[in-house]
């Protein structure tokens, strides 16, 4: 038999932690025969029904167990301490996957209790932890002219014989471009402005110049006017059909910001302060055993401190949520996660699609054959903190501990609404592997050692070692040093290979 592992007493299944001519590393087995009709339990929690009679050992996978979801919902709040004893088990898994961390959390907490970073003091009383020089266009036909502005002030840079790479306090000019802000209406229109709104704000950025054409939807003024309080010395706007040479008049105004941000020195403040982004993408049938629950250990272990963490990827939540639901701290954020998880069942509906269509073709071949199996595993990134807030896809952070956020699963929107949402980097588990990157950092962390191995371009941390006999707790205390690290000014993978992205949600028609 393959190195097998079983995540709760409860479960009838177990799971390979390697491949073989007979097991697939990742996939589910039978612990004894399951009956068709009977429940398949992975985590201490139902993954859905058995389709025909499962034998022992048997190979479990989407030819013989389906999923029980099935439309909206009725919820009741069912605060932490009176949730079944099932629950219980699933929202505290982590703390099951090797008997001999007990006592984790409890010592980590105690030699990282003194934990500080060095950052950039931003305006508002807000760290930032990059300092980088970002064009924002309004809409998406002046992508070419912010790339053309940076290039210019590039080479105007060589000819000064200012070396942008050799700088300590400045991370680099970047644009973000994106295909809307013109052709749209109502919510699409609204969404897309508050979007880049709230990334003109993000204080990982030192300096940033807005961008229109003049004739979009996404007026510069009117973006400007609604753009709420912002560091007014920082922000510059151009409307390019109102210069005769917008590539002039651009490079001027990122000089005028570069100048200033050269003034910018980190300086050393607070784990508290920092917000980190949880996500998953691209998982398979170890997420929920490595990666997940080493994110929800570090969750815990800074929001116990006084830090941020904000989970998103509502689909991701279906067949889970009520473990999120019984940890809101009130009755009144218990029925704003009620709202945000029926919201988004009424968008598939509303768009006449299965709304539990889920999981992908990536998923499913890592070993993952439900939504339910999908999301007990995703939402271990939430560690067992308390839900403090919910917020609507455009709300930034308002409260520190445990957010949750309403997007989609999509990789780029979702870590987009991370970063809008105020977080300064995203944590991204991911047992198939993907090179993408936000606009934050997004530090990948890699499901199981022969990814990280095969892919250490893309790869920033193995939480796979962990089936290779590194405990929970150093495996968690070298993740807060690369994390801490990062936030000091280490460069991620993505970020040194250059790839940056953002991604605007859209639901309505196109003009």
């Amino acid at each position: 038999m393959a190195s097998a592992f079983k995540i709760n007493p409860k479960d009838n299944v177990w799971i390979s932690l390697e491949t073989t001519d007979s097991y697939i590393r990742g996939h589910k087995y039978a612990v004894n025969p399951i009956i068709e009709g009977s429940p398949v339990i992975k985590y201490g929690m139902p993954i859905g029904i058995a389709t025909k009679d499962i034998g022992q050992v048997e190979h479990i996978h989407t030819h013989n167990i389906k999923t029980t979801l099935s439309d909206l919902i009725e919820y009741e709040y069912n605060p932490e301490g009176q949730d079944t004893q099932q629950e219980k088990d699933a929202s505290k898994v982590q703390d099951k996957l090797q008997e001999q961390n007990t006592s984790q959390a409890k010592h980590t907490n105690t030699v990282r209790a003194e934990k500080t970073i060095n950052v950039y003091p931003r305006f508002n009383d807000e760290i930032g932890i990059r300092n980088e020089l970002w064009i924002i266009p309004t809409v998406g036909c002046v992508n070419g002219v912010a790339a053309k502005i940076i290039e210019h002030f590039k080479e105007k840079c060589m000819e000064e014989g200012i070396s942008l790479k050799s700088m300590d306090n400045f991370d680099g000019i970047y644009a973000y471009s994106h295909n809307y802000g013109c052709s749209q209406m109502g919510d699409d229109h609204a969404n897309t402005r508050a979007t880049l709104q709230n990334i003109v704000k993000h204080p990982n950025a030192g300096g940033v110049l807005v961008i229109g054409l003049g004739c979009e939807n996404n007026q510069v003024k009117a973006f400007k006017e609604t753009l709420g309080t912002y560091n007014e010395d920082r922000v510059e706007f151009l409307v390019s059909q109102e210069v005769e040479d917008e590539i002039e008049a651009g490079v001027k105004l990122v000089e005028g910001l570069f100048n200033k941000m050269k003034q910018d020195k980190r300086v050393e403040k607070p784990l508290s302060m920092l917000r980190v982004g949880l996500e998953c993408g691209g998982s398979d049938g170890l997420s929920g055993i490595t990666a997940n629950p080493l994110i929800g250990r570090f969750s815990d272990y800074l929001i116990n401190h006084g830090g941020t963490t904000v989970l998103t990827e509502v689909p991701e939540m279906f067949g889970a949520e009520t473990i999120l639901m019984n940890r809101c701290i009130s009755k009144e954020v218990f029925e704003k996660t009620v709202s945000m998880v029926n919201d988004f069942k009424d968008y598939y509906k509303k768009h006449d699609q299965v709304i539990y269509d889920n999981p992908s073709p990536g998923n499913k071949e890592g070993g993952i054959s439900t939504l339910e199996d999908k999301s007990l595993g995703c939402t271990t990134k939430a560690g067992e903190s308390s839900v403090m807030d919910v917020l609507g896809h455009t709300d930034r952070l308002k409260v520190s501990g445990l957010n949750l956020i309403s997007a989609p699963g999509n990789d780029a929107i979702a870590t987009t609404t991370l970063g809008m949402s105020g977080c300064h980097m995203v944590l991204f588990s991911t047992g198939r592997g993907t090179p993408f990157g936000g606009f934050v950092p997004t530090m990948k962390i890699s499901t199981n050692t022969a990814l990280f191995e095969k892919k250490p371009n893309w790869i920033d941390f193995n939480a796979g070692q962990m089936l290779d006999g590194v405990s929970m707790d150093d495996m968690l205390i070298g993740f807060v040093d690369i994390i801490v690290a990062t936030a000091d000014g280490a460069y991620t993978r993505q970020e040194i290979n250059g790839y940056r992205e953002i991604a605007i949600f859209k639901s309505g028609v196109t003009l």
